[in-house]
């Protein structure tokens, strides 16, 4: 039985407008990478899920602050400013040029000045979004599919997280990688090599173990839970975990459950703690966390 809650999400029916909103993320996330001060492991840069969407939270500019939501419900993205001011977009079939140009005409029209790189990260087409054309979908049946997935996807994190006692990220949307997730931290530097990339330097100076959900690319064309842990203790992948259908994907170095076994479990929700409560446990073992200290027990 599929469970009505979890709504369907193919990734290769809605690959365009999914690269779309993802392209349309990045402006927005960049937006706070500009204007906010550096944050342990990037989590300045992050957008949080919201009843309508994904907001940015708050971002500071000179003697006011602003924030910008992507409303998923009556699709349109809204700039709103601490001095009551608001300037609103449409979202619909649109390129990421067209959507970039009206943006930072909003942005202009609240007083708000910022330079953006253009470039997009961690996406394989690095065309800038201001030349942009191509990517132009918006397809509001899985568009509400995606909102609600990410709901969802925010309350079950949400119930993980609040069992750990050591330091936690949020749960948080990286528009990087364009997924939802919750990192628990050991307390543990790691040694990266002298040659390794800003981005990864500052993501992964510390041991972590990360949990979390993304729509798929083209790479894994199917949506999915992930857990990783970096660095990667010897024998990860040989632990076993649980729900039954969780596996560890060898391509993506991590263990993944998909999202339709999540959407076909007896109880999705338990099904998504299980396998965030038992890859942590198989990471925290072999890396050998300090668990007494960091977890709270019943």
């Amino acid at each position: 039985m599929i469970s009505p809650e979890w709504p369907p999400l193919p990734f290769p029916d809605w690959e365009n407008t999914c690269d779309t909103i993802h392209m349309w993320t990045q402006i927005v996330g960049k937006t706070r990478l500009a204007l906010t001060p550096l944050e342990n492991h990037w989590w300045n840069v992050t957008l949080y899920v919201t009843p309508r969407g994904l907001n940015t939270s708050p971002i500071p500019f000179r003697h006011k602050t602003f924030e910008v939501e992507f409303n998923f419900i009556e699709h349109k993205l809204s700039l709103r400013t601490s001095e009551g001011n608001e300037h609103s977009i449409a979202l619909y079939p649109r390129s990421v040029a067209d959507f970039y140009a009206e943006y930072m005409v909003g942005l202009h029209s609240l007083g708000i000045e910022v330079s953006l790189n253009l470039i997009p990260d961690e996406f394989d087409d690095k065309t800038p979004f201001d030349q942009d054309q191509h990517h132009a979908s918006y397809d509001t049946k899985h568009v509400e599919n995606f909102r609600r997935t990410l709901i969802n996807s925010d309350r079950i994190l949400k119930e993980f997280r609040s069992r750990f006692l050591g330091k936690s990220s949020p749960v948080h949307f990286f528009w990087g990688s364009f997924d939802i997730a919750v990192t628990r931290f050991s307390g543990q530097r790691v040694s990266l090599p002298k040659d390794v990339d800003p981005l990864t330097r500052e993501a992964y100076s510390h041991e972590v173990i990360s949990c979390g959900f993304w729509p798929g690319d083209r790479r894994f064309p199917h949506a999915a839970f992930y857990s990783y842990t970096k660095p990667a203790p010897p024998g990860l992948e040989k632990e076993i975990v649980r729900p039954n259908a969780a596996h560890w994907d060898t391509q993506m170095g991590e263990f993944i459950l998909k999202y339709d076994d999540v959407r076909t479990a007896p109880s999705p929700n338990q099904a998504i703690l299980d396998f965030c409560q038992t890859t942590y446990e198989a990471g925290a073992i072999l890396a050998r966390w300090d668990r007494d200290a960091l977890e709270r027990r019943a």
